[in-house]
């Protein structure tokens, strides 16, 4: 009882304390005692109003209110407000998010004020003692996407939808009359209908139940529906896209550069189906070769403005799941009108260059053109070719591969990062179960595509950037900040575990010796990891409309024109670049919101795709407990040690607290586990034997226990 008292007053202090900000703020200007500020709130008890009273001293003393006279209160100084988006972690705890900050803005979980992951808030700077500021949310601006996918828990006298996404630490009370067709542990999705003041739980509604918990659809639909993604296309963008024909209009042929006729090829995964780019191959007369990368003509078909204009913006990107692809157009655009399928005349915009043998460009075109590509190639199919030297198209393509190679060695000596990506991947069943986890390792033929992609990229971004101009052209980038030089410091710590000595005297001088650590530790088991930290201790690249240039591939000019079919930012970069060939310049005024939007939808896409790897993961390991796997360690957190394990590349977590032979903690500083008693370490890129003791499909998690 006394425990149920105790919450009241919490609660009518808490809703008070705001109603008297609020009303402060509202009227800067005047001065009020606690009898004013009780009427105007219409507290009427003597018990309330003593708490008001109590807490416009409470407010002054924080210097949100100033007392100007004895017992009369005025608004105290403006705090610095910023605004921006929350992020909650698992703890709680909440990160604003915002365009003008350059880290991450810290806010206690006590400053939240019942704000949800995604809210969009104004947080309030303030002085504590000693110099401290504290973060505190002052006002919801607007509310992210307040539908939740959950299960449902349902009792005799109530029911509940419990969100898996664990940043959201709410329970939603659903009327047990409006769930009585659905079974407990029921996947659905449902919404906050009302939040009072006074209740600890919001209200909420079922919108749509997605059903057994344990399928794969069910899973990959919840993933979606969490990150604001949607899977399926308005029947009214379907509708539009459909009206869209195939062949190709021969009044518009007329206007455009014909490659028809000239070698053209694609390069992609063997499972691809949508394709976004081909090279075309020219020797020339004069020894150089004529190489044309060409581009999806996308925005000859998406009118601005339109519903498939207005879709594609929204959703910013297509999304890869381990098992399916969410695209950014509808299937009829991007699989059918824009991919450049073999011997099918398609509408590209291209980039044309002439190189020398030492891969330089003495000459450069950029338009619109129509092509028809004579072979498509997977990238197993080409990297056969470099490595044999032999097969269809060998002299093409192992010139292009060695061209590229000029390039990609050019690019390091300015400055590029070069990291050698690998990425998991499953092999599925016709059920869509994983048969078997492997890493799929970039080789020649992957790399010859990206070098002239960058090259495509950097030279449109040049070409449109150029500060020699007189005018500058509105665009957007793709940029990446120089490194923080204290993240820097703690690579420098984490490689130091493995003997290496890395120490940098300039921002420049932070990607070569890099390249220098990376080459040393090539063939050592630890490089795929040390790469992995040394992102990490780099900025995101992000799309911005301000050109700061971008650090880890060294190119002061650099955008994305080469895949329109599933990212907008292409598409933008071919509107503008079509103006400015055309001369008919135009203003775009919401650009930078653009750049930021579409940041936004790509951050959503990787953690939608990392959530997607997580689950397959703990699918494909649910039949192995007991199993013991040598691995390696990942990751160090105050909570537990993450293990890549050797034998399948699967990630699991060995918690701290089930480490029983001592108290283990993380020494931040050192980055390293250490044992309180027996002084153990355990640190990044150490061998160990982990047993696979649980398996949660639910919450993606694979649990580990040292052996």
């Amino acid at each position: 009882m006394k425990n149920k008292q105790k919450r009241r007053g919490e609660k009518l202090s808490k809703t008070l304390r705001k109603n008297i900000s609020d009303l402060f703020n509202k009227n800067p200007n005047r001065q009020l005692n606690y009898k004013q500020v009780s009427s105007l709130l219409e507290v009427s008890e003597a018990e309330h109003r003593k708490l008001v009273y109590e807490l416009l001293k409470e407010l002054s003393a924080e210097g949100v209110l100033k007392e100007t006279e004895r017992g009369k209160f005025k608004k105290g100084r403006s705090f610095e407000t910023i605004e921006g988006t929350i992020h909650l972690n698992r703890k709680g705890h909440g990160y604003l998010v915002a365009e003008n900050l350059a880290e991450d803005l810290f806010v206690d979980r006590k400053y939240l004020n019942r704000v949800i992951h995604g809210d969009h808030v104004v947080v309030e700077l303030r002085q504590k003692g000693r110099g401290k500021i504290e973060a505190i949310v002052v006002e919801v601006k607007g509310q992210g996407e307040r539908s939740f996918v959950g299960t449902i828990e349902i009792s005799r006298k109530f029911a509940f939808l419990i969100p898996e996404d664990p940043r959201i630490d709410i329970d939603i009370f659903i009327p047990v009359e409006k769930v009585k067709d659905l079974e407990s542990g029921t996947k659905v999705v449902g919404r906050i209908t009302d939040w009072p003041e006074t209740a600890k739980n919001p209200f909420g509604e079922i919108m749509e139940v997605l059903g057994n918990a344990e399928s794969h659809d069910v899973e990959m639909k919840s993933i979606l529906i969490t990150h604001g993604i949607r899977h399926e296309f308005p029947q009214n963008v379907l509708d539009e896209a459909n009206r869209i024909p195939i062949s190709l209009d021969q009044e518009e042929i007329k206007k455009r550069r014909d490659f028809r006729d000239i070698l053209t090829f694609t390069i992609d995964p063997h499972d691809a189906k949508d394709f976004d780019d081909a090279l075309s191959f020219e020797r020339l007369e004069n020894g150089n070769v004529r190489v044309g990368v060409h581009i999806a003509d996308v925005g000859h078909y998406i009118i601005e403005d339109s519903a498939l204009d207005k879709e594609a913006y929204d959703r910013g990107n297509s999304v890869y799941l381990v098992d399916r692809v969410v695209p950014m157009l509808p299937e009829h655009l991007s699989n059918g009108v824009c991919s450049l399928r073999p011997e099918e005349e398609k509408f590209t915009f291209s980039a044309v260059f002439e190189l020398n043998e030492n891969a330089e460009i003495e000459d450069e075109w950029f338009g619109k053109t129509v092509i028809r590509s004579d072979k498509r190639f997977a990238y197993e199919d080409a990297q056969e070719v470099i490595e044999k030297g032999v097969g269809e198209l060998a002299d093409e393509i192992t010139t292009l591969d060695r061209l590229a190679k000029a390039m990609r060695k050019k690019r390091m000596k300015k400055g590029a990062l070069e990291i050698e990506s690998s990425e998991l991947r499953f092999e599925l069943d016709a059920k869509g179960n994983p048969l078997r986890a492997y890493k799929k390792v970039a080789k020649d033929a992957n790399k010859l595509i990206e070098e002239f992609m960058l090259l495509a990229n950097r030279r449109v971004g040049q070409f449109i950037g150029d500060t020699n101009r007189k005018i500058t052209i509105p665009f957007i980038y793709r940029v990446h900040d120089k490194p923080d030089r204290d993240r820097i410091e703690q690579f420098a710590v984490f490689v130091s575990k493995f003997g290496k000595n890395f120490k940098v005297k300039g921002d420049q001088d932070i990607a070569i010796e890099m390249n220098k650590l990376f080459a040393e530790m090539k063939d050592e088991p630890e490089f795929p990891m040390v790469q992995q930290m040394a992102i990490k201790s780099m900025a995101k690249a992000v799309y911005d409309t301000e050109n700061i240039g971008h650090y880890g591939l060294g190119f002061r000019y650099y955008v994305h024109f080469t895949s329109p079919i599933r990212r907008y930012a292409d598409l933008m970069v071919h509107r503008i670049l079509l103006h400015e060939l055309e001369s008919r310049r135009k203003h775009y005024p919401s650009l930078r919101e653009t750049a930021k939007h579409i940041s936004i939808t790509e951050r959503r896409a990787i953690e939608a795709e990392r959530l997607s790897q997580k689950y397959f993961q703990a699918q494909y390991l649910k039949d192995n407990i007991g199993e013991t796997y040598y691995g390696i360690i990942t990751g160090l957190t105050e909570w537990g040690i993450y293990v890549e394990m050797r034998e399948n590349h699967c990630e699991g977590m060995v918690s701290l607290k089930s480490m029983k032979d001592d108290r283990y903690y993380f020494d931040e500083r050192n980055y390293t586990i250490v044992g309180s008693r027996n002084g153990e370490q355990f640190n990044m890129g150490d061998v160990v034997e982990v047993e696979l003791i649980n398996v949660n499909i639910a919450k993606k998690q694979i649990d580990l226990e040292m052996v």
